[in-house]
């Protein structure tokens, strides 16, 4: 047990810090992302791995079909299904084939760029951290918040933000970029000003927050 005012790390680092192809593959990663550092690349990996290493223990197992590793298996897909990583049916060979990009997509972050209230992932990170997105009624700051299969269709810009107005820069970027089917190739980031955050912050500073309901929340 470690001291209760220090926390151990909840991820663990590359073994070798000077490995071409796996510097390659984490710069990619971060650019695909929006990422502001490998921390959270580390974290996804390491969830990962602990994710897969109880979905290896039960495989080796002889019989997990009664008893306590049934109910252990079923508590694992069960949990996964919810977080929005493997379908209903999924069995636990399919999560071998998860991978860290899996998890990273499940961040509030990606997921606002996926459902199209950014032009791009780090507009989607600049949205969510200056309190423009909710889910449902909380406002999340966070852009590393995991988010379930069942908050996917809450995710929506806060009631109070200029976004809402479909005339805004933002909005008519977006429908600009729909409407070519160009998301792969030119992606357009008008910044979101400083004076329409400040508006937000000060107007929802009521609003519940979700900070003192994450636990390891970050970056």
């Amino acid at each position: 047990m470690g001291h209760p005012k220090f926390a151990r790390p909840k991820y663990d680092t590359p073994p070798h810090p000077w490995k071409a192809d796996r510097i390659e593959e984490e710069h990619a990663i971060k650019a695909n992302h929006g990422l502001k550092n490998m921390t959270e690349i580390w974290k996804a990996k390491s969830a990962l791995r602990r994710i897969r290493g109880q979905a290896m223990k039960l495989i080796g197992r002889v019989d997990t079909s009664e008893g306590h590793y049934a109910r252990e298996k079923d508590a694992l897909l069960a949990s996964l299904n919810r977080k929005g990583l493997i379908a209903t049916d999924a069995i636990l060979d399919d999560i071998l084939s998860l991978t860290a990009e899996d998890i990273l997509n499940r961040r509030l972050q990606a997921q606002v760029y996926y459902k199209g209230l950014a032009c791009s992932m780090k507009q989607a990170r600049q949205l969510v951290t200056h309190g423009q997105i909710c889910i449902g009624d909380q406002k999340v700051t966070i852009p590393s918040y995991p988010v379930t299969r069942d908050e996917e269709e809450l995710i929506r810009y806060h009631p109070r933000s200029n976004l809402n107005d479909e005339n805004h820069i933002i909005r008519q970027t977006i429908l600009g970029v729909r409407e070519s089917a160009e998301y792969a190739d030119d992606e357009v980031d008008p910044e979101f000003s400083q004076s329409e955050a400040s508006e937000v912050n000060e107007s929802a500073d009521d609003a519940p927050k979700a900070e003192d309901t994450v636990v390891g929340g970050g970056e």
